[in-house]
This record gives structure tokens, C-alpha cells and sequence, in this order.
């Protein structure tokens, strides 16, 4: 039993309590149940009205419908209570499926550190599915616990706990709940009659690990997760029950789409299973689809950026088919960006579309708050000036007013935000109130036909921090108040605060409990407009999906349901796999065949057939009478190979394959032995008296060893008395004189100087076939033996040879001696590849999960090639893995220099890119530097042919030196942070005193988020935006009607404003303030525009979410 630490504060702080404690005594007790007056959003009543006095529990039977209720409260009287002191259990409380009970217990405890008395205490718990086997279910809890006053003008004592229940800790609660004199005291009002009253108030989420039936409580089923997909998973849910949206993604047009590749496919199958399957959903298909790989599916991803993406993929599949437009139609609105001069008539407005926006919660208390905060108007005087072109600089105000609301509205809360302290993400979890009711009139322009009343229809949750953490999603399917929870697998009924209020955030407000922060909290809303809320929730039946559509999702089940049972009959069945005499024809190794390269035939038989059955079953397969084939087991030999041995079909007729094949292999493999052509049955074979043998001839011109046959001897014949057959099978004259060897070890023989002696004495008798290799006795003088071409085959190193430069290159494969010497292995591959041979680098392989290149061999390496690979790799068929790479200059000249990356930038922007300069390991002068580097890159003929080196940090610019100056080495410290070398263009070189050099970086909605590849750019003094940018489009290459859709800013800290072509460029605004030092702090021209781009993440776990199909 676990020691519990007693503790002298009636605020004790909850334990898990060990229950190895064997019951001893019975005590008399009284069980009490209390029915749940509060209404619940249920198919069933849960509870009744609470009769006056201490009502007798229900029995199991009667509660039996209410055993998946959401919360509970129960009793426990126990009668007695002060003559006992034995641990009590209190008869079990269904909720969501589990048992709960009561648990108390008579405690002591003695501080050792104190010279007080030992203080005997009431040890309070609540244990849920104590009795259970079962090791991998969980359910979290939160309870209040409760001793019941039984005198008026006493409070109960009450405390509360909230806990994750799984077999390790399945109870949870107070070892200290209140002293035991307190209790047993009848001044107190705890005890009446020896009679001590215990409530339990208990609110569960739906369990993990059990057999929780979702589709049975709710009408609903949940998403498998993936392993951190719960996000994706959320947010396929909240588009689930977007009837409207549901019904358009099943009528795209999706007959001919690639089943693996297909998005629109995908989801259709997903909607489908989640509408008609009583099991959780799948999602790997989907991912699949998406293109992403298993890492990319166990990322956390930003859920608005995933919504974003999806939609975007979703409108483009829907263009010009019938429900083309349901995305705008659904989820887009308007808002108009303003710019009001004060004291002139100049307005400047540009109406924007939007799927989401994004509310700012820092410091407000509510979505109402958050509404008039993102219309707040911000005013432009003093230095911040707007400059209304004619009119000059202007005070104005600046703002957004929304145009239109759409009928499904996603508002995105910022919970996480860029902290510039820590230049990292996190995540604010303050309390922010939203409501399940609101109207939205008072912050559009002009008052739409319909009021802007919405109702919540779908509160995304996530917990944890900016690190990771948990999404689940609570929805509102029909829009009538009726809340289910979707964690991921799991579905559940919950009331309508657990929606909303319970995902606030903020402190619990508990006293009683420790005051921590909430880190679970709503991360994203989903309403729907009042007035479009039968159209968006509209039923979808089975008559709204297209007849093909259904029947091209019955048919892939139907597949999957016949592969599946294949995988489950795995055990039931075993593969023959069958080789032909055609396999040992085509076969020129040392060897009788290789399994792996031959052309085997498989068939697929039950463990339990006879041999007797498979037989029949191979003759009837090949089409062969019963007497014209005979099956020879290959078993592997002496040899460490594969040889048929023989098999007595009469004694084993019978047998199971299962008892005839090897219990550890997973196929049986045979040969099968076919009559030949020209007659109508085998040949006997007796056992007891005869030998397989195999006849390969070597020819020695052509190093080849060629299949001559089998025949079946007799233990008594000679070598010479097969002479003539073998002769006969090589084409060669009667008379011919051969040399004949004999197997002895693993590719190793003999030459048979006896061939006047028996087989029985030559060849040891065996139980399978033995080969004799012969050649022309006069062809040894002048070629090989075949001892020799042994010895060479067996010495050889098949060794494959990659492109290091080539992603995934199947390379080729040589055969080289082993004492082949590097240089001569350097000539012979250059030979294959047609490259300078003194310009080839020879890289060795790193094995792993995918081999790679690892280190250059050295030019001068004086070993051979035996010494470079490990010996398993002599005469394998597995080769050993090289990479080589052609290099601009003599590899013996290179092992001299020191290899240096850097980013290189060509004369357009877009030309950024790695490159390695080689520079001499005993001179580090800048001079050096920038002459190998001249000579390394292509400079423009418009450019200056003098060098920068440009300080990016988050794909923006911060500093950049003076030309001649040595790049300076980068931090690891900042992984965001780089040098950049560029040529300096001639009209940049002297910049006259109303000319400035300005970094201009690219930023989507923020001025912190960054992208892209910044550039500098020469402004002169008062022209306007107009003239710079025809000098950002000649530098960077970006289309005109391109850059019509970016808005330019000037950009200081997190503040941008924002100005029109017509404005009038002053130097003094991209001069650094004489409050700040140094580059770093100076203004920069922004240009605002969506990253269409990887965009760079705050958290480097994080990519990018992409959708490549």
C-alpha cells in the first residue's frame, strides 16, 4: 500500500489513494443516489425530481438507460460509522458508461517532524472503474465532494478535485478530508444516529479505451487521429456538419480522379463514412491525398491555416462544374479598407473579400470588445501624417468597416501571438467571453436586407500551450441548442455550458482549488447567420450523392473488406512458391538458381491441404496429368543454397503442408519436376538406390557457366560411364575429353581426379541434388579453370555507383576484383560515366534508414577496394553502396581548399541560392574570398562588379557592409538568420545626398510576418512610390498586374503606414531615429501581399501546411 502522507490542513491538496486494502468486515451501510434535477440536452430524462429527505438509491436495472449520462450526483450513507474503522466502498454510480464509487476510509497519520499526537482522519476518494481488467482505458473528471449536513444552520463541507482516471490512478481524492473527532462529533452536525451522510457530484467527458458506442448516444462518430491530426480532425467536423458545404463536395465531379491523389475524392469518402459508418473514421486516405508524408501528418498545423488551404482546393475543384461558387456563397464577406482625410475631401477605400478574420483578445473581455477593436480607427497626425498626393500630408483616420457578413462565419481567436521579446509564439489564455447568440448590425457600413444575428454553431478548443497541446471541437449540429463534444474517436453529449462557458479561459474562479491559468480554451468560432440557417444546415440524405459516386465508394470498401480478410487469413494460408526447371536454364551463376531473381510461380494454399490436395492442385494448375509432375521440396544445403531434395508422395500423401513445410518460414518453396515433352509420365526415382545430379558446363571463352540438365544415377555409376551424356547434353563429339569437378564447400571445387570411381565414393550421398560442373580438358592450357573463374566470381565486389547530385538515383552496379586498386576503381567508373577521371569524387555511404553520401575518399588512397567495403558484400547480390560526383576543378587540387557556404544573389532577386566556394586553407583574407568568389558566380553586365554582404534575419532584412568586407560567420544561436553576398549594381555604387539605399521586405497582414527574399532598393528624394516601383519591378522581375495587388508601407517596429502610388518618398522617413543605433532599428519599405510561399513558422517544429495534390 502506498504511503500517504497525512496532512493537518483541511485544504488538502488531492492524492490518488492505493485500494490493495482487503475488506474484512462488512459494514451495514445504506446506499443513496440523488437524480440530476439540471435539464440536460439528452434523448432520455436523466433524472427526476429530488424527493424531500434522504431518498433509497435506484437499482442498476432502473438506471440502466441513464448509464451514459454526462454527469451524476449519488450518496452514500453509512450507518455505524463510528464503531468501524475498515475501508467502505459504496455500490456503484453509472456515468458515461463507468462505475463510480464512494470510498472512505479511517485514516492516521504521525508527522515524525512533530511532537503531536497522531490525528485520525476521514480519507475521502472517488474511484471510477476500479474492478475493471481492461489497462489502456482513461476518462477525465472533475467532482465535487461533499459530507452532508444532517443539522440546520450547518454548511456541508465541500471540496472538489478534477483528475485523469486510468488504471493506474482510478480513484482521486483527500487522504485528510476532515478530522475524524470532527466528524463523529454530534454538536458538529455530520453524524445523526451514528449515520454519516457522503455525496459525490461527478461530471465526466466520454472514456478512451472502452467500447464507448458514439453513433448509439449521439447519432454521430468521431475521427481516428493520426497522431497529432486532432486539429485536422476538428475542423473536417465543423465542415461536416455544414449540411450545404457537405452536400456540394459530394456532387464534384470526382469518375475519373486518381483514387491516391484525388482531394476532393478523399473527402468525399471522409463525409460519406462519417454520415453512414457506426465506427470511428479514418483520415489516412485523406492525408494521403493531401501528399503529405507520415511526419507531416504527426505535425501540429495551425487549424485557420488549414482551413485556408482546404477551401482554396475545394474552389478551384468546384470551378465550372454545377456547384461552382459554394465556397464565396458560404464563407466569404466583405470589408471595406478607408482612409478619411480630416480637413480636405480626399478618401481613399478598397473593398477586400475574407473566409475568416482574425479577433485580437488581448485585453478584451468579450467578442463584442473584439468586433469594435478591429474597427477601432486609428488617427494619422503629427509625423504619421497620411499624404493625400495634391493635398499634401494630411490628419486622417484609418480603419475597416465590414460590408457584408457572410452566412458561415469563422472568427479565428488570437490566442497565440509573436512575443518580440522572446521572438517566439505564445499563447495568450486569458478569459474571453463569446456567446451562442449575438448580432453583428452596429459594425457594418450599411445594414444588410437581413439582421446580422448569428447563432453558434461550433467552438474549437485547443489545450496546452504554443508548443502543442490538444483540439477537440464542441458542435451545435442543428443549430437548436443541442451540443455534442468531438474528441477526436470519441462523441459525446455535453451541455451547452461545457461549450461555451467551460472554454472562457482564464482563472476557474475555484477557491478552493489551486488558482492556475486555464490552458484549455476556444481557439475558433464557427456561426451561422440566423436568417440562412435552414438553407447551411439543410438534411442530406442519400438521395442528394450521386449514384456513381456511391457506387465507386461500395466498391473500394468492398476491396478493402476482401484485401482485409486476406491479411486476417494469413494464418489460414501459405504461398507455394514454384520453380521451374526454365529458372535453373536461365540462371549463369555459381549457383543452381537465385529465389530472388527467378521467375517463380505462386500459388496460394490452406495450411491444412494434403499434399495429396496440392498436388492435385499444381497438375491441374500447370495442366499436367497427376504422373507427369513430381514436387521436390527446396531445402537449403551444405552449400548454404537451395537444392530440391526428394519427397516420397505415397508415405506423405496425408500430411498437411503445415507438417511438410518449415514452421519458422513463411512460403513452401518447390521445385516442381515437369515431363518432358516427348513422354507420357516421369521416370521413377528410387530413393534407396539413386542420386539427383545437375550438369552446368563452363565455357571458359566466354566465362559463362551454362544449365546442361539432370539425371537420375545410380550410387554404382562411374564419372566416365557419363561422359557421352555429358557430351551429348553440351553439344560436343562422343570422344570428348572433359575435366569434371565437384561441389565441396560454399562456392568452392574440385577437380574429380578419379572419374573411374563411383558416385557413392566421389560424392558423399545426400538427400538432394548435387551439381557437377564440367569444361574441355584442352581449354585449360590456354583459358581459365573452373576453379579459377570460382575463385574470381567469389573475390568479387558488386558495387553500385550513385549520383550524389540525383535524389533517389538507382545508379548501376560493377563487378570489380577485390584487390582492384582505387585509382583503377576511379577509371573504371569515370570510364561508365565519361568523366575526367582526375575530376571524380568517390564518396563512401552512410547506412541507415536510406543509405546517403558520407565522407570523400582521398585521391591518394593506397588501399584496395576489399578494404573499403565490408566482406558480405563479396559475391552478393546486395551490393555495396558508392556516391560519386563530378567536381568543377582536379580532386587532388580540392583536398587543398577549404570548402565555404554561402548565399549567393544573382541579378534578379528570385536567383537566391546556395553555393560553395573552395578557398585556399592557408590564405583567409577577404581579398582571396572575393576573388575565388568572382571567379565562382555569374555577374550581371549591368553590375558594378563589386560585392555587399546583405544581414537577413525572418526573411528581412536588419543590416547589410560596406563592399570588401568579409562575410562574417553566422550564429547558430539565430537559425533564422543568414548573410547574403550580391553584386552591387552601378546606379547603387555613389548615391548623391538625395539618394538613400531603403530594405524593402515582403509581410503578410502583420509587419512581423515576414517572407520571401528582401532586396535593397535606391529612393530618391520626392518621387513618388510610383517611380520606386518601376525600379522594383526591373530589379526583382515581378509582374506588373502582379504587383497592382500589393500595397506598400512604410514600416517602423510593428507599425505600418500604408501609402498610394501618388505618394511623395522622403528620405527622412527611412532614416534610423536618433533614438535608435544602428541598422537594425532603421524604417524599411513593406509590401503587403499573401504569402503564397512556404511561410516561415515561429515554432521551427512546425512546416508549412501544404497540399501538393
Amino acid at each position: 500500500m502506498n504511503h500517504m502522507v497525512e496532512r493537518d490542513s483541511e485544504n488538502d491538496v488531492p492524492e490518488e489513494m492505493d485500494i490493495s486494502e482487503v475488506l474484512t468486515n462488512e459494514v451495514l451501510n445504506v446506499p443513496l443516489m440523488l437524480r440530476e434535477t439540471r435539464e440536460m440536452p439528452m434523448n432520455t430524462d436523466l433524472v427526476d425530481e429530488v424527493p424531500e429527505g434522504i431518498p433509497i438509491a435506484s437499482n442498476d436495472v432502473e438506471m440502466e438507460e441513464d448509464n451514459a449520462r454526462p454527469e451524476a450526483t449519488f450518496r452514500y450513507a453509512i450507518e455505524n460509522f463510528s464503531k468501524s474503522k475498515e475501508q467502505r466502498l459504496s455500490p456503484p454510480c453509472y456515468v458515461r458508461d463507468l462505475p463510480w464509487k464512494i470510498m472512505i476510509m479511517h485514516r492516521v497519520s504521525q508527522d515524525n517532524r512533530s511532537a503531536k499526537p497522531a490525528q485520525p482522519s476521514v480519507g475521502f476518494f472517488l474511484q471510477c472503474n476500479g474492478d475493471s481488467e481492461n489497462t489502456s482505458w482513461s476518462v477525465n473528471a472533475s467532482a465535487e465532494l461533499r459530507v452532508i449536513s444532517q443539522k440546520e444552520g450547518i454548511a456541508n463541507i465541500e471540496r472538489k478535485i478534477q483528475h485523469l482516471f486510468y488504471p493506474k490512478e482510478n480513484d482521486w481524492g483527500f487522504s485528510f478530508f476532515m478530522s475524524w473527532d470532527d466528524i463523529i462529533d454530534e454538536t458538529k452536525g455530520f453524524i445523526k444516529n451514528d449515520v454519516v451522510i457522503f455525496e459525490v457530484s461527478v461530471t465526466a467527458d466520454a472514456p478512451h479505451g472502452v467500447s464507448w458506442d458514439s453513433k448509439k448516444h449521439t447519432g454521430y462518430v468521431g475521427l481516428k487521429n493520426q497522431g497529432a491530426t486532432c486539429y485536422m480532425n476538428s475542423l473536417l467536423q465543423a465542415l461536416y456538419f455544414t449540411n450545404q458545404l457537405r452536400k456540394a463536395v459530394y456532387k464534384m465531379p470526382t469518375e475519373s480522379d486518381d483514387s491516391n491523389k484525388s482531394v476532393a475524392l478523399a473527402l468525399q469518402r471522409v463525409f460519406h463514412e462519417l454520415q453512414f459508418y457506426d465506427k470511428p473514421v479514418g483520415t489516412k486516405k485523406l492525408t494521403k491525398s493531401f501528399g503529405w508524408e507520415t511526419l507531416d501528418s504527426f505535425m501540429q498545423h495551425d487549424v485557420q491555416e488549414f482551413l485556408r488551404v482546404l477551401l482554396d482546393k475545394l474552389e478551384n475543384k468546384m470551378k465550372g462544374t454545377c456547384v461552382e461558387g459554394t465556397i464565396p456563397k458560404l464563407f466569404e464577406g466583405k470589408m471595406i479598407s478607408y482612409i478619411n482625410c480630416k480637413n480636405v475631401d480626399y478618401t481613399s477605400k478598397r473593398t477586400e473579400t475574407f473566409y475568416d478574420i482574425q479577433l485580437n483578445i488581448k485585453g478584451k473581455k468579450n467578442i463584442y470588445e473584439s468586433f469594435k477593436d478591429y474597427i477601432q480607427v486609428e488617427i494619422l497626425d503629427g509625423d504619421n501624417r497620411y499624404d493625400a498626393g495634391e493635398y499634401g500630408l494630411q490628419d486622417a483616420e484609418k480603419g475597416v468597416i465590414f460590408a457584408s457578413f457572410p452566412p458561415v462565419f469563422y472568427l479565428h481567436l488570437m490566442r497565440f501571438q509573436y512575443d518580440p521579446v522572446t521572438d517566439s509564439s505564445v499563447k495568450f489564455n486569458d478569459r474571453f467571453e463569446f456567446y451562442d447568440k449575438i448580432n453583428l448590425d452596429e459594425y457594418l457600413k450599411v445594414k444588410e436586407q437581413t439582421p446580422a444575428d448569428y447563432i453558434l454553431h461550433a467552438v474549437l478548443v485547443h489545450s496546452g500551450d504554443n508548443h502543442g497541446g490538444h483540439y477537440v471541437v464542441f458542435i451545435n449540429p442543428k443549430g437548436d441548442g443541442k451540443w455534442c463534444k468531438f474528441d477526436d474517436d470519441v462523441v459525446s453529449r455535453c451541455p451547452k455550458e461545457e461549450a461555451i462557458e467551460h472554454n472562457f479561459g482564464g482563472n476557474d474562479g475555484d477557491e478552493n482549488m489551486m488558482p492556475i491559468k486555464q490552458c484549455t480554451n476556444a481557439y475558433m468560432l464557427v456561426y451561422i447567420r440566423d436568417s440562412e440557417l435552414k438553407n447551411v444546415l439543410q438534411e442530406v440524405t442519400i438521395n442528394d450523392i450521386p449514384k456513381e459516386l456511391v457506387e465507386r465508394l461500395q466498391d473500394e470498401k468492398r476491396i478493402e473488406t476482401i484485401r482485409r480478410k486476406e491479411r486476417n487469413d494469413l494464418h489460414i494460408y501459405t504461398n507455394v512458391q514454384v520453380v521451374l526447371e526454365d529458372c535453373f536454364d536461365s540462371y549463369l551463376g555459381l549457383d543452381l538458381f537465385d529465389l530472388d531473381q527467378s521467375a517463380v510461380r505462386t500459388v496460394k494454399v490452406k495450411k491444412t491441404n494434403t499434399l495429396k490436395e496440392v498436388h492435385k492442385l499444381l497438375a491441374d494448375t500447370f495442366k499436367y496429368h497427376s504422373n507427369q509432375i513430381r514436387i521436390w521440396p527446396l531445402i537449403t544445403s551444405k552449400h548454404d543454397s537451395l537444392r530440391p531434395t526428394y519427397l516420397d508422395m505415397e508415405a506423405n500423401a496425408l500430411k498437411t503442408i503445415q507438417d511438410l513445410q518449415d514452421s519458422s518460414a513463411t512460403t513452401w518453396n518447390i521445385w516442381l519436376e515437369l515431363v518432358e515433352p516427348s513422354m507420357n509420365s516421369l521416370l521413377p526415382f528410387d530413393r534407396n538406390n539413386q542420386s539427383l545430379i545437375f550438369f552446368k558446363l563452363f565455357i571458359p571463352e566466354e566465362r559463362l557457366l551454362v544449365y546442361c540438365g539432370y539425371y537420375f544415377v545410380t550410387y554404382e555409376t562411374t564419372i566416365d560411364s557419363l561422359m557421352n551424356i555429358m557430351n551429348k547434353r553440351a553439344g560436343f563429339d562422343e570422344n570428348t575429353k572433359l575435366a569434371v569437378y565437384k561441389e565441396t564447400n560454399k562456392n568452392e571445387v574440385e577437380k574429380i581426379t578419379k572419374p573411374e570411381d563411383p558416385i557413392c565414393e566421389i560424392m558423399q550421398t545426400s538427400t538432394y541434388g548435387e551439381i557437377l560442373i564440367y569444361q574441355k580438358e584442352e581449354l585449360i592450357r590456354n583459358y581459365l579453370s573452373v576453379i579459377d573463374h570460382f575463385k574470381n566470381i567469389c573475390s568479387q565486389a558488386y558495387v553500385t555507383f550513385c549520383d550524389k547530385l540525383i535524389p533517389n538515383d538507382p545508379g548501376f552496379t560493377l563487378g570489380l576484383p577485390g584487390w582492384t586498386s582505387y585509382p583503377d576503381l576511379l577509371q573504371a567508373v569515370a570510364e561508365r560515366v565519361a568523366v575526367d577521371q582526375r575530376k571524380l569524387q568517390i564518396y563512401l555511404s552512410i547506412n541507415g534508414q536510406k543509405e546517403c553520401p558520407g565522407e570523400p575518399i582521398g585521391y591518394s588512397y593506397g588501399g584496395q577496394i576489399r578494404d573499403l567495403i565490408s566482406n558480405n558484400s563479396y559475391g552478393k547480390r546486395y551490393p555495396k553502396k558508392f556516391f560519386y560526383q563530378e567536381m568543377h576543378m582536379p580532386v587532388d587540387e580540392l583536398e587543398s581548399k577549404k570548402p565555404v557556404k554561402i548565399v549567393w544573389c544573382g541579378p534578379k532577386i528570385k536567383d537566391e541560392r546556395e553555393i560553395i566556394l573552395y578557398l585556399n586553407k592557408n590564405d583567409g583574407s577577404s581579398a582571396h574570398f572575393y576573388e575565388v568568389l568572382r571567379d565562382s558566380v555569374e555577374l550581371s553586365p549591368e553590375g558594378s562588379g563589386q560585392f555587399r554582404t546583405v544581414e537577413i534575419i525572418s526573411a528581412k532584412i536588419s543590416k547589410w557592409f560596406n563592399p570588401g568586407v568579409r562575410i562574417p560567420e553566422a550564429n547558430s544561436s539565430f537559425p533564422s538568420k543568414y548573410y547574403r553576398i550580391e553584386e552591387i549594381p552601378k546606379n547603387e555604387m555613389e548615391l548623391s545626398e538625395n539618394e538613400l539605399l531603403v530594405p524593402v521586405n515582403h509581410f503578410s497582414k502583420e509587419v512581423y510576418s515576414t517572407f520571401g527574399t528582401p532586396f535593397l532598393i535606391k529612393i530618391i528624394h520626392e518621387e513618388t512610390l510610383a517611380d520606386v516601383k518601376e525600379r522594383i519591378v526591373n530589379k526583382t522581375g515581378i509582374p506588373d498586374k502582379e504587383l497592382e495587388k500589393y500595397k506598400f508601407a512604410i514600416c517602423q517596429g510593428v507599425r505600418a503606414t500604408f501609402i498610394p502610388d501618388s505618394h511623395v518618398m522622403n528620405l527622412q522617413d527611412f532614416k534610423t531615429p536618433p533614438t535608435s543605433q544602428g541598422q537594425c532599428n532603421r524604417p524599411w519599405l513593406g509590401m503587403e501581399h499573401p504569402n503564397k510561399t512556404k511561410r516561415t513558422r515561429l515554432n521551427y517544429l512546425e512546416k508549412a501546411i501544404k497540399i501538393y495534390n
